[in-house]
């Protein structure tokens, strides 16, 4: 773990070295006040020295300027190493999750890989801060102070030694009981995140059904969670305060105790006694310090392993060590191709796939809902690889290509319609970042969305709102068409993608495909009839299988499970799924 955190120290090393070389400097500084107090209890004030008083003072008042200096500038280089360790944090941890495939995101909640970036990080960032600054000076400050405490009197700082044992005991304690609470607690943030950021993406429709008031009691009740969580933890960590002032007043009473005998009887000198008092302070100090620091430690250790589970997740596709970067054409082949979510498990949602599609082809897929054409379609750009069999566009097996070529060039438009922050012409632009207007424009008309884009006031400048709330679910799934187009694929998937098309504009955009991207394989997946019966080909899929494939009229005359798709629609009951009105 600390192994997979300390490369994204990176530039900032050098800073946490003076950081520790500063917070050393002042600690040694601090140790040498109790010593100059002495010397003016016991060389000025007792023997009546006013030169002795002013020269010590002088060096305390020094010191004491020192100490400061390099506490503000140990300070300072602490926030720089803290802050530029997160930052390089947060960059590696999204970097990591952008190369993630499908697969390794599953893996994942979006609250969860949300609250490792922003409080985990967070959390990350104030242990860096610690561990330069507070984990060097206690534990330098309590060394040298004892150092010192036994150079004055051996057998009066046995009684720090009794207390420091005490304090550990207590530590030892609080650190192994919040350790489990704070695992747990981490996992209660991301279900309060993920219930927020669900009801805010889905607030129009809990407005809709009136349901406000449940979604306010489930968030209530994640909150208390996360509350009774907490204040378990806290009420463990609450008991380090009352021990360490147990502690620290029963080491001055024992001290003043023991330590006035030993005046009296000529063993300590006055200014040496009270230097003991001032070194059982910065020794408490010290060791209260390290108390707090081991339990914000506990918090971030939590942080760090999840931290720790997503940059040690290994991307399950890579490139192969001499990647094809060009994509011949738009053919595709499935050789006996069999696929699971979870290998292992012998649960496939695709079994023995055999398929063959020549390039320019249009190709509908149609079936119910679960009998996994999103997921035959998924492994052709290779967002999943498969689990047996071979995958095969423009003759050559996906897992050759340069992935990122392979992408660009199986262009694919998928079920849920994103639009991102910027215009139109910014969201067109995603195909290809080089597009002139020209070009976008072309393909805004190539999927029947021009007009309604040069229908609005900015026209190509449009800002697009958040969610794409300011454009139909029609318009956006044909601005997701034409950024798809944009990137001039071999081949071009529509998963679902006009589904909030009217049949009419559908018809369009199918005209356009066939008149302007005639050598593009076009891969149409539909719930009604009218959006795959002119194509090519069909395949009907069944429960991850292709129960058919071939021409609407092949399919009619062969197929029942398509004629019986056909029936049911031209009855004119709508959804693929429904049987009975």
């Amino acid at each position: 773990m600390i192994k997979t955190l300390s490369k994204y120290i990176g530039q900032y090393k050098k800073y946490m070295v003076i950081t520790v070389l500063l917070t050393a400097a002042e600690v040694i500084l601090d140790i040498f006040l109790p010593i100059c107090m002495a010397k003016i209890i016991d060389k000025g004030i007792n023997s009546g020295d006013m030169p002795a008083i002013i020269k010590y003072g002088i060096i305390m008042a020094v010191i004491s300027v020192l100490a400061f200096l390099t506490g503000v500038c140990s300070g300072r280089t602490a926030a720089r190493a803290s802050t530029g360790f997160a930052a390089n944090l947060r960059a590696g941890l999204f970097t990591k999750i952008q190369h993630f495939s499908f697969k390794n995101i599953d893996n994942y909640s979006t609250a969860g890989l949300v609250t490792r970036l922003t409080t985990d990080t967070s959390n990350m960032q104030m242990a860096c801060q610690m561990l330069t600054r507070m984990c060097v000076r206690s534990p330098l400050n309590l060394i040298f102070a004892l150092i010192m405490c036994f150079i004055i009197s051996p057998d009066m700082s046995l009684i720090f030694v009794a207390a420091i044992a005490f304090l550990g005991l207590v530590l030892f304690f609080i650190v192994r009981t919040a350790m489990k609470i704070f695992n747990n607690v981490f996992g209660e943030y991301d279900n309060l995140n993920s219930s927020i950021q669900e009801n805010i993406r889905g607030i129009r429709v809990v407005k809709s059904f009136v349901r406000e008031d449940h979604e306010i009691d489930k968030l209530q009740k994640a909150i208390d969670r996360l509350y009774k969580l907490f204040c378990k933890a806290e009420s463990v960590a609450a008991v380090n305060v009352p021990c360490m002032m147990l502690a620290i007043y029963g080491c001055i009473l024992a001290v003043s105790w023991f330590g006035a005998r030993n005046v009296v009887s000529g063993a300590l000198t006055t200014g040496e006694l009270t230097s003991l008092l001032s070194y059982i302070m910065n020794i408490m100090m010290s060791l209260m310090m390290l108390s707090l620091v081991m339990v914000m430690l506990t918090i971030s250790a939590a942080s760090a392993r999840r931290i720790c589970q997503v940059l040690d997740e290994v991307p399950d596709i890579k490139d192969c060590e001499a990647p094809v970067r060009e994509v011949r054409d738009g053919s595709i082949e499935f050789d006996n191709v069999s696929f699971s979510y979870k290998e292992g498990t012998g649960e496939y949602v695709l079994k023995d796939i055999n398929l063959s599609i020549r390039s320019g082809e249009t190709i509908g897929i149609i079936g119910s809902t679960g009998s996994s054409k999103s997921s035959l379609v998924n492994l052709i750009p290779r967002l999943y690889d498969v689990t047996h069999g071979c995958v095969k566009v423009g003759g050559i097996d996906v897992k050759q290509y340069d992935v990122k070529c392979l992408r660009d060039k199986v262009s694919m438009v998928l079920q849920n319609n994103v639009l991102f922050s910027g215009t139109v012409l910014d969201n067109l632009r995603w195909g290809d970042s080089d597009a002139t207007e020209e070009e976008c424009i072309l393909a805004a008309r190539l999927a029947c969305v021009g007009d309604t884009i040069a229908a609005k006031p900015d026209g190509y400048n449009t800002v697009v709102e958040r969610g794409g709330t300011n454009f139909s679910g029609g318009q956006r799934q044909r601005l997701c068409i034409a950024r798809a187009l944009l990137k001039k694929p071999r081949v071009l998937i529509l998963d679902d993608s006009t589904s909030a098309v009217d049949t009419v504009t559908e018809a369009r955009i199918q005209k356009a495909f066939a008149e302007f991207i005639p050598d593009t394989t076009k891969i149409i997946i539909a719930q009604r009839i009218s959006s795959v019966k002119n194509a090519d080909r069909i395949i009907v899929m069944e429960d991850g299988r292709i129960n058919g494939f071939g021409t609407h009229e092949e399919l009619m005359n062969t197929n029942d499970i398509y004629k019986s798709i056909v029936a049911v629609q031209k009855e004119g009951n709508g959804d693929f799924d429904r049987t009975e009105v």
